[in-house]
């Protein structure tokens, strides 16, 4: 079993950009926003990250500073189109453009610098036990905060009041308005929630996957995120299998690399190609999609005056 605990290990580093921007575009979509624009915000909270952790040698603050700029970014969507009421999908895709432009440009002159990787969490007995113990606990903070993050969105989304409110804006607006929810309120911490969780997952591409700043290194992870709501069914924990489902398809592909007499390109394509099947086959049942989405996904909201 031991030669399949490498391949176990980077599968789960793999996915926990992932499951952070996945889950955060979760809880966006609850709310009835459809945000498209997480490419984008990766790519911000990457250089951001970046440069707060080369600028302090604190990986915290660069963590930090990722979440800040995420939020920035969606609040910028949120008042296109929670405010004004410009269209979610054309905002969303400006989104990633402004986005991926900025983050160019912010980043040019920190281009190829490397820092230190992101430390691993050694418990001195449980991490050393054999196959368990590299399994379990040897990975780094992050992996821990997207597996607590999972934990609190289940339980937020299911059990808490404020979920409820939540998922009641997301499946009719028009009736949370009239029992006297905010739906503005709702749906703009919702999308800063999910711009703080894009920018988190971008950091934790630059500060930990590739401990360097490099143009447009989220490589299309946003869109794999976006592609894992409707994959998972808006349900936290699907959402989180899938991500790992990716991510071990991904490494699949870079073991198969060394291995395997079959172009690098081809193989480089399996994870995407992979995830437009599932997806595919996931869409031929429309009762699946239809059961599951919010009821207002990407409608825009116009209270009554």
């Amino acid at each position: 079993m031991n030669p399949l605990v490498p391949l176990l290990t980077s599968t789960v580093v793999a996915a926990t950009p992932l499951v952070f921007a996945a889950l955060g575009e979760t809880v966006v979509e609850k709310s009835g926003v459809l945000n498209l624009g997480i490419e984008g915000m990766m790519l911000t909270g990457a250089v951001a990250g970046f440069a707060a952790t080369y600028a302090s040698g604190n990986a915290g603050l660069g963590f930090v500073a990722a979440a800040a700029a995420g939020v920035a970014l969606s609040l910028i969507f949120a008042f296109l189109t929670l405010t004004l009421q410009t269209n979610q999908v054309a905002t969303g895709l400006a989104l990633t453009l402004f986005g991926t432009g900025l983050s160019a440009f912010v980043g040019h002159d920190l281009a190829g610098t490397p820092l230190p990787s992101l430390s691993h969490v050694h418990l001195p007995v449980l991490s050393d036990i054999p196959v368990v113990g590299p399994l379990l606990f040897n990975y780094d903070p992050m992996v821990y905060v997207a597996i607590i993050l999972f934990f609190c969105i289940q339980w937020f989304l299911t059990k808490s009041h404020t979920g409820l409110k939540l998922r009641a804006v997301g499946e009719s607006p028009t009736v949370a308005h009239a029992i006297g929810q905010s739906v503005a309120k709702t749906r703009y911490l919702s999308v800063m929630f999910g711009g703080a969780t894009a920018g988190v997952a971008g950091a934790y591409l630059s500060l930990v996957q590739t401990p360097m700043w490099v143009e447009d290194m989220s490589a299309g992870k946003g869109w794999i995120a976006l592609a894992l709501v409707v994959f998972g069914t808006w349900k936290p924990l699907r959402v989180v299998l899938g991500a790992l489902l990716f991510g071990g398809i991904t490494q699949l592909e870079l073991f198969a690399q060394n291995s395997v007499p079959i172009p690098a390109e081809f193989l480089s394509m399996l994870p995407y190609a992979a995830t437009v099947v599932v997806l595919v086959i996931i869409c031929r049942d429309p009762k699946t999609i239809l059961l599951n989405q919010p009821a207002s996904l990407g409608r825009s909201f116009h209270p009554a005056s």
